[in-house]
C-alpha cells in the first residue's frame, strides 16, 4: 500500500522511492527531496561550526538543489573561520545563480567585507541592498553601519547613521565606535553627548579611544571621573582595564592605586587581562615590586601577564630578575624570546641576545626584525644586513624601518637614503617611523635641502599631523637652520604633546630667540601640558642665550615646587651657563658650591667658558686645574685656557700648555665648515685635501685671496692719496 506524503514548499513532481531495510519486512518512510535538503544544511552547520570546512563545501557541492539556508550556511561558515575571500566569492555565485538573498544573507556578507575591509565590494552589496528594501531590518542597518565604520570610510557609515537612527537605536554605540575607530575623537565625544541614553559601553568605548592616542590619557581620566560622578552606570572591568592603562601611560601612581582599589572591591583583580593591565601600570610608573606582588597572586599568570612584567624589569635594569621570570616559563611564544633578546642587548650581553636568538624554533619576522635591531646597536651593521637580506619575501615596514635606523646609527646616512627610495619604489608602506628616522639622518647631515624634499613626500601621507613624526621635522628644521620653517610643521601638528613643544623651545634656544621660547613656554603652560626635564634645560638654555638672569632663575626655582621634577646635572649646568655668560662669575662658582651634587666637568667647563668670555684669568686658571682633576685630559679646558693665553699675550704660558697637551698624547680636532650643495654636504677642515675637487677649491681660494689683497692695497694707496692731498 502506496502512502501519500505531505509535501512542503513548491516542489511539484516527486517518485515514490521504497526503502528496504536488510533481513526486514517493514517499510521505511520514503525520503523526500526537502527533508534530505535540511538533513545536509544540518550537517554542513556542524562541519561549519567545528572548522571542517573542506568536508561542509564537499556536502555543499553535492547538494542536487540548495536553498537560502544553504547558502547561508556555507557562507557564514568560511565569515565565521577567516575564509573571507572564499565566503564572497561564493556569494557572489549565489547571487548570479538567481537565488534571492535574505537578510541573513546580506548581513552575513556585509560583515565579512567588513572583517575582509573590502570596501568596493562592500558598497556593490549595499547596491543591492538598496534594491531589495531591506536596509531598514534592524540587522542589515546595523551591518551596513559596521561595514562602513570598518573600513574607514566614515562618511558612508555617518549617511547610513543620519538615515536610520530612529529605526534603529543600536545604530547610536555603532557609529560611536566608528569615530573611535578612525581616531576623531571630537566628532566621537559630541556624538556621545547627544546619545539619548549612554550605557557601560559607550562609556568605555570613548575613555578607550583617549586611552589609545598619545595625547589623551588626562582626557580618558577625566571622563573617567565623571562617570563615576553621573552614577549613570557603573564601571566593567573593561572600563578599568583602560583607565589603569591610562594611568599608566601618564605614570599616575596615586590614581592608579585608587583604580586597584576599586578592581579590588569588583572582584576583577584576579582576571587574567586586567592583572596583566596592574602589572604593565606598575612597571610604568617604575613601582616594580608592587607589579611582583600582583604577578605572584595571579594563581596561574598567562603569558601578556608575563611579559609585562619581564618588559617591566629589563625597563628597569635588572635583567637577572627577567632572566629568572623568563626560565621559569613552562610556555614561551616568539615574544618571550624577543623580550629577553632586546633586554640582553640593552644591558650589554649580545652574546646572550643572538645565542637565544639561534635557540628560536619558531622565528618570526618579529623576531628577526629585534635581532637587526640588535646586530645595528652593537656596531655589527653587517650582520644586520645579511639578516635583512634573508628576509627577503617577508619583511614589513618595521623591517625596513629597522635597517634604515641601523645604517643611520652606524653613520652611514647615504645607505639609508638609498633604501629609502628602494621602498619607496617597491610601494612598501612607509609608517611614522620611517620618518622619523630619516628626519633624524637629515639632521646628522645638516642637509636642509634634503630633509624638505623627504617633508614633500610626508605630506602625501596621514603622519605630518602626527606628534612624533612633526616632533623630529621640527628638530631636524631647527638644527639645520630654518626656525621658521619649524614653527610651520610645529602648527601642522594636530595635537602636539610635551616632546613637540620641547622641540621648538629646543629651537629657539638653538638660534638665540630667548624671549619667544619663553612664550612659547608660556603657551604650553596654557594648553595644561606637563613640562619634564627636558623642557626645562631648553628653556633655560634660552634664558641663557637671551640673557634672560632672573627669568632663567625663576624658572629653574619652579621646576620642583611647582612641576614636581628634580633637576639633574644638566639643569645645574643650564644655570652655571645663565649667569656665567651674564658676567655673573661670583654668583656662578657660589652656586656650583652649593648644589647638592658633585660638579662635572660640563658643570665647570661651562663656567670655564664664561672665564674666557669675560676674560677673568685669575679664575680661569682655577676652574681650568679643578676641570684637570676630575679628568686629566679634557681638550676643552687646554683649548680654553691656550686662546686666553694668546689674546692676554702670554705665549710662555701658551707653550706650556702646549706641552703639556702633547705630553698626554691628547689632539684637538681641528675645526670645520660644510656647505651642502645639490642634497650633498661638503665638509671642509685646516689642510684637508680629501675632496676630489681639491686642486680646483685651493686654486679659487688663492685667487680670491689674491683679489682682497690687491683691494687692500688699492684701498691704503687711496686713503694715503687723500691724506697727502688734504
Amino acid at each position: 500500500m502506496l502512502l501519500k506524503p505531505s509535501f512542503l514548499g513548491t516542489w511539484k513532481h516527486s517518485r515514490w522511492r521504497k526503502s528496504f531495510k536488510p533481513f526486514t519486512t517493514l517499510y521505511q518512510p520514503p525520503e523526500t527531496l526537502h527533508n534530505r535538503i535540511v538533513s545536509t544544511n544540518i550537517s554542513i552547520t556542524k562541519y561549519c561550526k567545528i572548522g571542517q570546512l573542506d568536508i561542509a563545501r564537499k556536502l555543499f557541492d553535492e547538494m542536487p538543489e540548495r536553498t537560502v539556508v544553504s547558502w547561508n550556511t556555507m557562507v557564514s561558515g568560511y565569515s565565521k573561520w577567516g575564509k573571507y575571500y572564499e565566503a564572497l566569492k561564493l556569494a557572489s555565485n549565489m547571487h548570479h545563480s538567481n537565488m534571492k538573498l535574505n537578510e541573513t544573507t546580506f548581513s552575513t556578507i556585509l560583515s565579512a567585507c567588513a572583517h575582509s575591509e573590502s570596501a568596493y565590494e562592500g558598497k556593490e552589496l549595499h547596491c543591492l541592498v538598496l534594491k531589495s528594501g531591506f536596509e531598514r531590518f534592524e540587522l542589515l542597518s546595523s551591518a551596513l553601519l559596521y561595514f562602513y565604520a570598518n573600513c574607514i570610510e566614515i562618511e558612508g557609515a555617518k549617511r547610513v547613521f543620519d538615515e536610520l537612527r530612529d529605526e534603529n537605536e543600536l545604530l547610536w554605540s555603532l557609529m560611536l565606535v566608528g569615530y573611535v575607530r578612525c581616531n576623531l575623537m571630537s566628532e566621537a565625544l559630541d556624538l556621545f553627548k547627544r546619545m539619548p541614553s549612554r550605557d557601560v559601553v559607550a562609556w568605555t568605548t570613548v575613555i578607550s579611544g583617549y586611552m589609545r592616542r598619545e595625547d589623551g590619557c588626562e582626557r580618558a581620566l577625566e571622563l573617567f571621573r565623571r562617570m563615576r560622578g553621573s552614577s549613570e552606570v557603573m564601571p566593567n572591568e573593561f572600563t578599568l582595564d583602560c583607565v589603569i592603562r591610562a594611568c599608566g601611560r601618564l605614570g599616575s601612581l596615586s590614581e592608579g592605586r585608587v583604580v586597584h582599589g576599586l578592581l579590588i572591591k569588583h572582584g576583577f583583580e584576579f582576571d587574567q587581562s586586567i592583572g596583566g593591565a596592574l602589572i604593565e601600570f606598575y612597571c610604568c610608573c617604575e613601582a616594580i615590586e608592587d607589579a611582583r606582588i600582583v604577578y605572584d597572586r595571579i594563581g596561574n599568570p598567562c603569558l601578556n601577564a608575563s611579559h609585562s612584567l619581564i618588559g617591566g624589569l629589563i625597563l628597569i635594569g635588572r635583567i637577572e630578575d627577567a632572566e629568572l621570570i623568563f626560565t621559569r616559563l613552562i610556555e614561551k611564544n616568539p615574544v618571550s624570546y624577543n623580550l629577553m633578546i632586546k633586554g640582553y642587548a640593552m644591558s650589554g650581553q649580545v652574546e646572550k641576545s643572538e645565542r637565544l636568538f639561534k635557540k628560536m624554533t619558531q622565528r618570526t619576522i618579529f623576531s628577526l626584525n629585534t635581532m637587526i635591531s640588535v646586530y645595528s646597536r652593537n656596531g655589527e651593521i653587517d650582520k644586520a644586513l645579511k639578516l635583512f637580506e634573508e628576509t627577503k619575501g617577508e619583511r614589513n615596514p618595521v623591517t625596513w624601518n629597522s635597517m634604515m635606523s641601523g645604517f643611520i646609527q652606524n653613520h652611514q646616512h647615504k645607505e639609508a637614503f638609498k633604501l629609502y627610495v628602494t621602498m619607496h619604489r617597491l610601494l612598501i608602506d612607509r609608517t611614522r617611523s620611517t620618518f622619523s628616522a630619516l628626519f633624524h639622518a637629515c639632521t646628522c647631515l645638516g642637509s636642509l635641502q634634503l630633509g624638505q624634499l623627504l617633508h614633500a613626500h610626508l605630506i602625501k601621507t596621514p603622519f605630518e599631523s602626527n606628534a612624533y613624526v612633526g616632533t623630529s621635522l621640527v628638530d631636524m628644521y631647527s638644527k639645520c637652520g630654518s626656525i621658521h620653517d619649524a614653527q610651520k610643521s610645529f602648527s601642522s601638528i594636530s595635537s602636539p604633546n610635551v616632546a613637540a613643544w620641547t622641540a621648538l623651545i629646543n629651537g629657539y634656544a638653538h638660534h638665540g630667540i630667548g624671549s619667544e621660547a619663553i612664550l612659547l613656554f608660556g603657551d604650553m603652560l596654557n594648553q595644561r601640558v606637563v613640562p619634564n626635564g627636558g623642557t626645562f634645560i631648553g628653556i633655560l638654555s634660552a634664558c641663557g642665550r637671551a640673557g634672560l638672569v632672573n627669568e632663567g632663575i625663576r624658572i629653574f626655582h619652579s621646576m620642583e615646587k611647582c612641576y614636581g621634577v628634580t633637576p639633574t646635572i644638566e639643569h645645574y649646568a643650564c644655570v652655571v651657563d645663565l649667569l656665567g655668560r651674564s658676567g655673573h662669575l661670583q654668583e656662578a662658582e657660589e652656586f656650583i658650591k652649593e648644589m647638592p651634587v658633585d660638579a662635572d666637568g660640563v658643570v665647570w667647563g661651562a663656567l670655564l667658558s664664561a672665564c674666557w668670555f669675560w676674560m677673568d684669568m685669575e679664575m680661569g686658571g682655577k676652574v681650568a686645574e679643578k676641570m684637570f682633576s676630575l679628568d686629566p685630559k679634557p681638550i676643552s679646558a687646554y683649548v680654553i685656557l691656550s686662546n686666553m693665553y694668546s689674546i692676554l699675550g702670554k705665549w710662555g704660558e701658551k707653550l706650556n700648555l702646549r706641552k703639556r697637551l702633547t705630553g698626554i698624547g691628547v689632539k684637538k680636532a681641528p675645526g670645520c665648515s660644510w656647505i651642502e650643495l645639490n642634497s650633498r654636504v661638503h665638509v671642509f677642515s685646516v689642510e684637508d685635501k680629501t675632496h676630489p675637487h681639491c686642486n680646483d677649491i685651493y686654486a679659487t681660494l688663492e685667487h680670491l685671496t689674491s683679489n682682497i689683497s690687491s683691494m687692500v692695497q688699492f684701498d691704503f694707496y687711496f686713503d694715503s692719496i687723500q691724506r697727502v692731498e688734504g
